[in-house]
């Protein structure tokens, strides 16, 4: 048992370690709060067109000729997302309905989903390649790391963080695919759909958007750099 204590407690890599991720969740918490005010804001302001997010999202797709994609209204804040397999696009009740610049910004960049697929965008691609190794290095990769650190034998606990590194690299790719969903969408509302004082506010809804995913991916960077300090400090003294 003294190895797993001394890995978690007496390890000094484990307060710098800590430090880390500490500040990576302050930067998460900022940047959750960012996106709500921004979205707090932009629900308020009425678009040009009096065009909700459902019929702009049909709109959009259509005009890509993905005529197939149903469009359905979800429960839920925020919760808005495009399901590939189903080929649906999912709209939180104030998008599907609201009529604001921020319901347009969300359902365009939903689109914006919807048409890397079409268009076969690599990222997207490479995205689902690694969720499945994602997923299995969740679950199996802590519990290597624990048994590692519990038995004393940092061979294991390498192991589990190879394996846990596969949840970084899926967040690493999905900074390149959310953007790029953001531009295409800001693309379209711009030449289509919105005059220049929108515009500027449908970008600053989806770029503050776009920042809770990069803090997502610096606090799973933080706790990664956590765990490699704590086995690297427990293989020092083996």
């Amino acid at each position: 048992m003294w190895p797993f204590y001394y890995g978690l407690y007496m390890n000094k890599y484990y307060l710098i370690g800590t430090v880390f991720v500490i500040l990576a969740a302050l930067l998460a918490v900022w940047a959750q709060m960012k996106v709500q005010s921004a979205y707090s804001r932009y629900k308020k302001i009425p678009n040009s067109k009096g065009m909700t997010g459902a019929q702009i999202a049909r709109e959009i797709l259509d005009s890509e000729g993905l005529y197939n994609i149903q469009i359905f209204e979800v429960k839920g804040n925020l919760s808005d997302h495009y399901n590939p397999g189903k080929k649906t696009i999912n709209l939180s009740s104030d998008i599907y309905h609201g009529t604001s610049i921020a319901s347009l910004a969300v359902a365009a960049h939903e689109c914006g989903h919807a048409i890397q697929y079409k268009d076969g965008y690599v990222p997207i691609s490479l995205r689902n390649m690694i969720l499945p190794i994602a997923n299995v290095g969740q679950y199996l990769g802590w519990i290597a790391i624990a048994v590692g650190l519990l038995m004393g034998h940092t061979k294991i606990a390498w192991m589990g963080f190879a394996l846990m590194c596969g949840i970084l690299a899926f967040q690493l790719v999905t900074l390149p695919v959310e953007f790029n969903a953001s531009s295409r969408a800001l693309v379209i509302l711009k030449t289509r759909y919105l005059n220049e004082g929108e515009y500027a506010g449908a970008k600053s809804m989806l770029s503050a958007a776009a920042m809770t995913y990069v803090a997502a991916m610096i606090s799973t960077l933080a706790s990664m750099l956590r765990i490699f300090l704590i086995i690297l400090g427990n293989s020092r003294d083996d």
